[in-house]
């Protein structure tokens, strides 16, 4: 056995077996064990951003609701306008709605966004709520066909510059029914300059439609945050290695003794 400055040094070849496996398997053991504590921290910072995210969206949906101008002007500035409340007057133009195909409350139909024409000539789309798939025919639900003047309540909705998902099918302008809300192609089908068209949507609040339909209310803000259980699970994991290579170690230290 090699002999320097009165240490003895140990090579690595008169090592048994179990101890060398256990060294190598050492920093494979370290990293994994990093690795799951970094997912663990990762998962406890995103349960703190959606915490803070689901608050900031309750705020606002809870907010006195802000005239139309001042939402167009926060866009315009590239504020963020999600989810926040809004007041919108002018007059529909149900001639122009637009078929969003979604699912509400377990039924299957379409959301009806249809333009409202503002007083200074523009117009907004309204997602005035959810029909049932066999009502998409407007004269199905004309009492809902509001005419006049009307002042309507909502949230506003940014729009999308892209499809979001590669999973979604291709809008169908021709047929009028939309997978995803692209604003140019419902303008465009609508016959109405893009320039002429506020940039953002708004999703109209409960407030009952004559004859029912549609029904409005429909947006979605309840969140999933799931963080704290894959936290949880992270931490289980790395916790779990601890204790499987602590008996895997003490095991080896009674054997090599006997």
């Amino acid at each position: 056995m090699p002999v320097r400055a009165g240490l003895i040094v140990t090579d690595s070849k008169t090592l048994k077996p179990s101890h060398r496996r256990m060294w190598f398997a050492a920093p494979l053991v370290l990293l994994a064990l990093v690795l799951l504590l970094a997912l663990g921290t990762w998962q406890v910072k995103r349960m703190y951003w959606k915490e803070a995210l689901l608050a900031d969206i309750q705020q606002r949906t809870q907010a006195p609701a802000a005239p139309l101008a001042q939402i167009e002007a926060m866009a315009k500035s590239g504020g963020d306008i999600e989810y926040r409340t809004v007041t919108v007057s002018g007059t529909f133009d149900h001639a122009k709605e637009q078929h969003f195909f979604a699912t509400f409350q377990g039924q299957t139909g379409y959301y009806i966004y249809t333009p409202i024409r503002l007083a200074d000539g523009r117009s907004i789309f309204i997602n005035r709520g959810f029909v049932l798939y066999d009502m998409k025919d407007p004269a199905k639900r004309a009492e809902g066909e509001v005419e006049g003047l009307v002042t309507v309540e909502g949230l506003a909705r940014a729009r999308l510059d892209a499809k979001p998902s590669s999973l979604l099918p291709d809008n169908e302008p021709g047929k009028n029914i939309y997978y995803w809300k692209d604003l140019l192609a419902m303008a465009k089908n609508a016959a109405l300059p893009p320039d002429q068209v506020l940039p953002f949507f708004v999703d109209a609040n409960a407030a009952p439609n004559p004859g029912g339909w549609p029904k409005g209310g429909v947006t979605l803000i309840d969140l999933p945050n799931n963080h704290l259980q894959y936290a949880i699970t992270w931490y289980g994991l790395a916790l779990a290695l601890v204790i499987v290579v602590g008996f895997a170690y003490v095991r080896g230290v009674r054997n090599s003794r006997e």
